[in-house]
This record gives C-alpha cells, structure tokens and sequence, in this order.
C-alpha cells in the first residue's frame, strides 16, 4: 500500500511516499480503508520528534483517520500514528460510527480539534456565561471551533487572534466579536482594548513563547489561561507563583491524549460535537484537501500560517 513513511527526523522534507506492506490486525484491531486522514499541527511536531511523547522510526504519521471497516461501517478514529497511509489500524474503543449528516472532512474536524475546544471550555476554562474568551489563531483548526462553542455556551465577548486581515473576517464571520492582530508586540494592550478596556477572564493559547506572556498580562483577576501548545516553538518566561497569587489567577495545560482515560465521556463529547453539526449550530471548517504526494507542502502551508480550519489527505492520489 501507499504511506508516507519517514525514517529520519526532519521537516516536511522527510514527508515521502513509500509501498509498504499492509498492516495486519492483532488481537482487538480492525483493518480499515482510509477515506481521509486529519492533518494536525502536532504531525509536524511528531514528524521532527518534537512531540509531547516520543516517536520512533520507521514512522507512518497522522493521529486520526475516517473510513470504512470491512463490514462497510464508516468510522472517524484516533490512532496515534499510521493516518497518512491507503489502510490504518484501528481499535474500536477508539472508533466511532460518523452519522449520516455528518461529512467525512466535519469528523475529522471534530474528532481532535473539536474535542479540544469542547474540553478546554468546560473543564479547563470552566466557562461561565458572560464571560470573555480570548481565542487565539481564531481561524485555525481548534480556534475556529472555540469561538462558535464558546458562543453556544453563552460566553459575554469572544475575541479573536489571527494572522491575516482575511482570517480575522473569517472569525468575525463565526461568531466573534472583535478579531485582533495576534502579533505579539503590544498584544496585551490590544486585547484589553478589544474587551472595552478590561482584562479577559479566559484565554486558549497555543502559540507559546512572548504570546503567552502577553496573553498571561492581559488575564482578568481570577482568570484562566489554558496553553495546549507551542507554534512558535518558542517557550514562555517562567512565572513566579507569587504572580498567580496575586489577581487569584490560573495557567492550567491541557492536552486531548488525558481525556481519553475516560472514553464514555469523550464519546459522549463527540457526540454532542457530531448533533451540533448536523443541527446547523456548528460549523466545522475543511480549509484544505492535499493529494498524499503534496502531504509536505500541506505542513509548509501550516507551519508559515496560511491555513485555515481543518486539514485533510486524501490517500487516494
């Protein structure tokens, strides 16, 4: 079968296709056809081992897949690893039927973005209505979808971070109420004029380095900031706790792997992601669709931020 099947560490250079023999299912596995396979930022982490959890070689990425089981069921599931091939190894723990008014690219967008965002709200952030939400890359795969569900969950002003004059349209088109330049340069003082001169009560970071610090500046006494990333590559300054003491704030990490120790509940997630979908009230975004042969130029476009919303591999060309 075809795969994108790395042996070095690298950038999107290593991204090639080879034929390799088609996995066979163990004990509890299920061979499946992949209709598509997501494309996350963390591939491009886990590509360079950059991760969070170590990688090793030789390596097939992409943590998520929809298609067909044998018995022709279409199913989204998480995989870890081995997305980026013509056939994937699934668990059925892990797997989970797509419905009917659900499309594949809207799975995918939901299975990990989808999820993050929901998770972050409700047991990160602990939204209250009425409160402000700062989203940043508002345009971007888990950032487009906070911004609609922390609308839905009654949020008072939901402002935006994005890259492009374009991408900010776009988020404001979601839902949010103002959309701001995310460059970090001053960011603090655009955020709190953005939330009428006040500081904000929640922020979803996942740039990392000087946006964290001016994110964490602009934080509301008793707010939350949640980071569950480091695009930029770049790490925060420390923070001394006497500087979470005072305003009675909170920095708490997130990342999607935890909740799946409880797999009732995050099913239960996804399905109230997959109702909302089919139910108009929210709208997962495919931004792009890339041959396997053009998977490199998939994480160029993703790393220099000229994506939005949810990409996908077609493993068919």
């Amino acid at each position: 079968m075809r795969a994108i099947q790395i042996t070095e560490f690298g950038g999107p250079e290593v991204l090639k296709i080879s034929e390799i023999p088609e996995p066979a299912a163990g004990d509890g596995q299920v061979l499946i056809t992949v209709d598509r396979a997501g494309i996350n930022y963390a591939d491009t982490h886990q590509v360079e081992n950059s991760y969070l959890s170590r990688a090793e070689l030789p390596l097939i990425p992409g943590g998520e897949v929809v298609g067909r089981t044998p018995d022709g069921r279409r199913v989204v599931a998480l995989v870890g690893s081995g997305g980026y091939a013509e056939k994937a190894l699934i668990h059925p723990a892990r797997a989970w039927d797509v419905p009917d008014g659900v499309t594949d690219g809207q799975a995918l967008a939901l299975i990990v973005q989808g999820t993050t965002a929901w998770y972050m709200l409700k047991h990160s952030a602990h939204l209250q209505a009425g409160e402000s939400v700062l989203v940043h890359a508002g345009a971007g795969g888990v950032g487009h979808l906070s911004i609609q569900l922390a609308k839905l969950r009654g949020a008072g002003r939901v402002i935006a971070t994005a890259s492009s004059e374009e991408k900010r349209q776009q988020t404001l088109e979601l839902g949010a109420d103002v959309a701001i330049d995310g460059e970090p340069e001053g960011l603090k003082d655009r955020i709190i004029e953005a939330n009428g001169g006040k500081p904000v009560d929640i922020v979803l970071e996942m740039v990392g380095g000087p946006t964290f610090d001016e994110s964490f500046a602009a934080l509301a006494p008793f707010g939350r900031l949640i980071t569950f990333g480091a695009a930029s590559r770049q790490a925060a300054k420390p923070i001394e706790p006497a500087r979470l003491m005072k305003g009675s704030k909170t920095i708490a990490g997130f990342w999607l792997v935890d909740s799946l120790r409880d797999p009732k509940q995050f099913g239960a997630a996804l399905t109230e992601l997959f109702d909302l979908t089919a139910d108009g009230k929210l709208r997962p975004i495919v931004g792009g669709e890339y041959a396997l042969s053009d998977v490199a130029t998939a994480h160029e476009d993703m790393r220099a931020r000229r994506t939005v919303g949810k990409l996908l591999l077609d493993p068919t060309r």
